[in-house]
């Protein structure tokens, strides 16, 4: 019985992609919203700073699908503003906290 060659068997797994410069410190991002909280700027509007919009993700989701680079950088991006969101939000929570 001959061995059948197929070229993916040839080829090495594919790395995952690396992680894009800038998204290494969503601690630091969120001290910059938390202070300008601080400074009176409207939670709300700080919180939809953050956010990425939902019309936004569609975009990402219909370029993903033509460009699988864009997709894991995209998904990063996503991934961090949730981050970034997320710890803002333990920062607010905390002072609103020590208020009371």
């Amino acid at each position: 019985m001959p061995i059948e060659l197929r070229p993916e068997r040839l080829l090495p797994p594919s790395p995952p992609a690396p992680p894009v410069a800038g998204f290494d410190n969503p601690e630091q991002e969120a001290a910059f919203f938390y202070g300008l909280f601080l400074r009176g700027y409207s939670y709300q509007e700080l919180r939809q700073d953050i956010e990425v919009p939902a019309e936004v993700q569609k975009q990402w989701q219909r370029h993903s699908g033509r460009d699988p680079g864009f997709a894991s950088v995209a998904s990063q991006m996503l991934s961090y503003r949730r981050r970034v969101l997320a710890i803002f939000q333990a920062l607010v929570a905390t002072e609103h906290a020590l208020v009371q």
